[in-house]
């Protein structure tokens, strides 16, 4: 049946009529695959974080009626965390998206259409934009929640088939650092561990990180470290993490840069450095060692607030360590000087040697399930493939192998997201496309006026009830994770399948399927006669992939990667390494023309918004439980998922602040920042320092109070720290 759709789809000559549309979705594209109904179970990766788990499905009728984890995939080992368990849940919510909606100008209603009617709106649209105003008219933010195929669809599309400048994705939010960080010190993107670095450890390092919540499963591969490793959390919070860890550097928030170099400077005082790796493998280093010198062991502990004892203590283990990890989340990409930082970390790694051995590396542990397939095959700040759009060989190569003229690939970067939404603020941006992700409320600042001043705003998402959908203009409902097919990167860059177990409700469709009806409409389809299932785009992947760092052109399909367990890349033709954990940097080289890595660094720069009279309190923000994930529109589906987690907004305040402003547990008090206020229940815990307070990111309140500054290099937001008030 499915094959019979792929041919519908594929010579429709005229626009597609609901009739079409029903015809379609019975042939498989709202339908569970034939190959899958006879099947007891069907194995596949989960759809939430980065962590890239196996799951099973366990499918009546072609149907999957229940999850649990798969004791053979290599990520988990058998082991789920709340929301791998709780996969299916969300998509049988109530207020899925299921036919097109748009907006009565009359009433001010979105209301229900036609595919057909919907599309033509959409090309209409957006077309006149364009015409009028120009190509900067029109963008669109992406995500890192759909498939590497999707993601490569979407990203060709919109700048070779609709001719758009301009699109950027919601991992901007999450990992745009690290992707900064690693191009500029290794010439690529490229995290350079494997999962089982976990286990080979003596020492490892977690910054800014709280992996026991938002990577529960990563957490458990630590506890089967059999070396009884010195386990070292920085992190101003005293988060469950920390309270595992053999070391805790309850530092000053936004001080982890000055501690960094500082410990560099002790290193470099202590002999430490590994110096004929450095001499063979790196480039900078003189020049980095004369920088840290002024970062004292006197100056550090100032800053941070550590003694000096807990920071010599800290300096021996490294200088100790045979095999010292080092791992940073979201506490270092979402700062003002996150680049630099994550740089201080690789610079740590690079000049101890502790990189390209197991249990070694400088890595960043990724946060949605495909930002490593958004990073490398978006086009958005790459050109597919992981090249450039800036390289005219670069240029020339992708146009060859998708069969495109050049003159269809921009030659310069596309705007980040912040600079996108400052395009709508300006009037230069008046349509925005925004799919699989929920900006209205996850952005910095309040956003929600600022759509409001576009003439178009579509949205492409699961449900049609997030704060985002709510203002479009039209909706387009796009089926859900275990509702099609495709592939997802994890965080130590493992190829997963994703499969099609259930079946999407009334009209949603694939989002691949919505972009193949859009080229359509759009009169580009020519350009995307190959792109006929996501099959045949993973094989598209493959060709652009050829030659890169992120070479997977030995992957030969689907069935491969299932049958392998995942596979990292690189995986070029004629690999021969079958073992199932594979990291980067073993042989010394790196991907940088003369394959050596830079020490980069420049001085700590002082916080954008420190506390004041008006405003005393630093305000923290991070993941409230391992239950929560992002803006709660799957999660907060579940009955399970929310009795695990607080319902409402939480406020973490010190003990000592607490009654020096006289507040009592669960009391509701006013969160205020520059910014705006919210609301929240106190809860009163020494796991925050006195002077700061934590807000957990899930709810809408919190991020309309977070500081509108971005990193220079990255133009990640800083989520992490502003002044606020208690009232």
């Amino acid at each position: 049946m499915k094959s019979t759709a792929n041919t519908l789809l594929r010579q429709w000559s005229g626009p597609l009529s609901a009739d079409l549309v029903r015809t379609l979705g019975n042939f498989g594209l709202g339908q569970v695959p034939a190959r899958l109904m006879p099947d007891a179970t069907a194995k596949m990766v989960c759809g939430f974080c980065s962590t890239g788990c196996g799951l099973t499905a366990h499918l009546k009728d072609g149907q999957a009626i229940n999850l649990s984890p798969d004791p053979d995939y290599p990520v988990n080992m058998g082991m789920a965390c709340p929301k791998g368990w709780e996969a299916l849940t969300p998509l049988a919510a109530h207020d899925r998206a299921t036919t097109p909606l748009l907006r009565n100008p009359s009433t001010g209603k979105l209301e229900p259409c036609d595919w057909d009617h919907a599309l033509q709106v959409f090309t209409l649209k957006f077309k006149a934009l364009l015409d009028q105003h120009g190509p900067d008219s029109v963008a669109w933010i992406g995500t890192g929640q759909i498939t590497s195929e999707e993601l490569a669809f979407l990203g060709a599309l919109g700048k070779f088939g609709m001719g758009l400048r301009h699109g950027d994705g919601n991992t901007r939010q999450c990992m745009a650092t690290s992707v900064v960080a690693y191009k500029q010190s290794f010439g690529f993107d490229a995290p350079p561990y494997t999962y089982a670095d976990f286990e080979q450890s003596d020492v490892l390092m977690f910054v800014g990180s709280n992996l026991c919540v938002a990577h529960p499963i990563l957490w458990q591969r630590v506890l089967r470290n059999k070396n009884s490793p010195e386990i070292i959390v920085i992190d101003p919070r005293r988060t469950e993490t920390a309270m595992a860890a053999t070391q805790h550097l309850g530092i000053a928030p936004k001080s982890d840069l000055v501690l960094l170099y500082g410990t560099a400077q002790a290193l470099i005082e202590r002999g430490a450095v590994q110096q004929e790796y450095v001499a063979a493998h790196t480039t900078g280093f003189d020049e980095f060692s004369n920088f840290v010198q002024q970062f004292t062991a006197e100056v550090t502990c100032k800053c941070t607030g550590l003694s000096h004892a807990a920071f010599e203590k800290f300096v021996s283990s490294i200088e100790r360590g045979k095999a010292v990890s080092f791992w940073w989340t979201m506490g270092v990409n979402q700062g003002h000087e996150a680049t630099r930082t994550a740089q201080a970390i690789i610079n740590l790694a690079l000049m101890t040697g502790n990189i390209g051995r197991p249990g070694t590396g400088a890595n960043s542990i990724t946060g949605q399930c495909n930002a490593m397939g958004s990073r490398l095959f978006s086009n958005t700040t790459n050109l597919i493939g992981g090249h450039e759009f800036t390289n005219p060989e670069h240029r020339e190569k992708i146009a060859h192998t998708l069969g495109i003229p050049m003159e269809r690939i921009p030659t310069q970067n596309s705007w980040a997201y912040d600079q996108i939404l400052d395009g709508v603020q300006a009037g230069v941006i008046k349509g925005l496309w925004i799919v699989a992700t929920n900006t209205a409320h996850s952005w910095i600042g309040k956003h929600k006026d600022l759509l409001s001043k576009l003439e178009f705003l579509v949205v492409q998402d699961m449900y049609s009830s997030t704060d985002t959908a709510q203002q479009a203009h039209l909706v387009l409902p796009a089926a859900a994770w275990g509702e099609k097919e495709g592939t997802f990167i994890n965080s130590e860059r493992r190829f997963g399948v994703l499969k099609k177990v259930a079946r999407a409700p009334g009209q949603a469709l694939a989002d691949f399927n919505i972009f193949r009806l859009i080229s359509h409409y759009w009169g580009c389809d020519g350009l995307f006669r190959e792109w006929t299932s996501p099959q045949a785009v993973f094989q598209i992947l493959k060709r652009c992939s050829a030659g890169q760092p992120c070479d997977i052109t030995g992957i030969e399909d689907y069935r491969h990667l299932e049958h392998a367990g995942g596979i990292q890349w690189p995986y070029p033709a004629g690999a021969q390494d079958n073992s199932r954990e594979r990291r980067l940097f073993e042989n010394g080289r790196f991907f940088t023309p003369d394959a050596k890595a830079r020490f980069l660094f420049e001085p700590p720069k002082p916080v954008p918004e420190p506390p004041d009279a008006e405003y005393p309190f630093t305000l923290l923000t991070g993941r409230g439980s391992s239950a929560q994930w992002h803006t709660l529109t799957r999660t907060d589906k579940s009955d399970v998922l929310r009795k695990l987690s607080p319902s409402k907004l939480y406020v973490e305040i010190n003990p000592r602040d607490a009654k020096r402003l006289k507040l009592s547990a669960g009391q509701q008090v006013t969160i205020s920042t520059r910014r705006g206020e919210t609301q929240a229940s106190v809860l009163i815990t020494a796991t925050v320092q006195p002077g700061n307070i934590f807000l957990p990111m899930h709810f809408e309140g919190t991020n309309k109070l977070t500081l509108p500054v971005v990193d220079p290099y990255s133009r990640q937001p800083s989520y992490k720290h502003c002044a606020a008030k208690i009232c």
